[in-house]
């Protein structure tokens, strides 16, 4: 069966998109006072399924998750690490997560980085968080 060009270009990850969640907006404000923020640049926007994804690709089901840990680089990146239908692992690898907050200089795709080098560190309560579905554009 061929593919239509989106599908191709899904799984070429040639498209200009990101699919994930984005986070309740009030919860957001919620949980960065749960959650104080260790850099002076707060993100906590959104979770990323897959980048490189076409406009049309479709939105993921799952609406709930939770946070269940944190990582740190100790130098200007810091994200909580999400469980999302029971697993902090994205299907295309890498860990389900927010970047939290940011030091100077420093760019939210880092946190991939963090966490693939040092993991996270489990917190003591998972704390739920709602999810809406999303599509957006990919910042160059």
């Amino acid at each position: 069966m061929a593919l239509s060009a989106r599908q191709a270009a899904d799984q070429a990850g040639e498209g200009d998109h990101v699919i994930g969640w984005k986070l309740d907006r009030a919860q957001r404000k919620e949980l960065l006072q749960q959650f104080p923020p260790l850099y002076g640049n707060p993100d906590a926007d959104h979770v990323t399924l897959r980048t490189g994804a076409a406009e049309d690709s479709g939105l993921p089901e799952e609406i709930l998750g939770e946070i269940v840990g944190r990582a740190d680089d100790g130098s200007g990146v810091e994200a909580m690490a999400v469980a999302i239908g029971g697993t902090t692992e994205r299907p295309g690898g890498g860990t389900y997560h927010i970047t939290w907050s940011l030091g100077p200089g420093r760019k939210a795709q880092e946190s991939n980085h963090v966490l693939a080098a040092a993991g996270w560190t489990a917190i003591d309560l998972p704390m739920p968080v709602k999810l809406i579905p999303s599509c957006w554009q990919r910042k160059a």
